[in-house]
């Protein structure tokens, strides 16, 4: 006698129901614990993800404060240049101008106050007060008028 196995069509169609059923049941329960998992692991990104920005934040205002003070050193560095040379600038300037108005015969303002201080004393020796010197005034005169001369038309 051969033994073949034994083959019920409704035994195995209970079976694939059953196994589907599982199947089923073992998505479900996947698909609920990924909905569980996905939030708690979406709440944990954007927590580090406000961890990352606070840091990069705080980075930023770290490197601008930095370039900020550099730029502020180079400023005040080409500041204190600039007026050093500006400073020679205008003592060589004043030099020059001192020396042309010297060669011209003009008094300096030393020179000037000096002068002053004698006449004070001057004066109070003499014990009257000088009137100060008047200033010459220049009158112009009137541009001389060109005659004209008329000419006759012949007619």
């Amino acid at each position: 006698m051969s033994t073949k196995p034994h083959f019920d069509p409704a035994a195995m169609t209970d079976n694939v129901k059953e196994q589907a059923q599982q199947i089923w049941l073992a998505g479900l329960g996947a698909f609920s614990k990924a909905q569980q998992e996905g939030t708690k692991a979406f709440e944990k990104l954007v927590s580090d993800g406000i961890t990352m920005q606070r840091k990069a934040q705080i980075t930023a205002e770290e490197k601008l404060a930095e370039a900020t003070q550099k730029v502020t050193q180079v400023a005040h560095q080409f500041n204190e240049r600039a007026t050093g040379q500006w400073d020679k600038l205008e003592n060589i300037f004043e030099d020059r101008v001192a020396k042309a108005l010297t060669r011209l015969g003009i008094p300096s303002a030393a020179e000037l106050q000096a002068l002053h201080a004698r006449i004070a004393q001057l004066e109070k020796q003499l014990g009257t007060p000088a009137k100060p010197a008047a200033k010459k005034t220049v009158a112009k005169k009137a541009p001389a008028k060109k005659a004209v001369a008329k000419k006759k038309v012949a007619k």
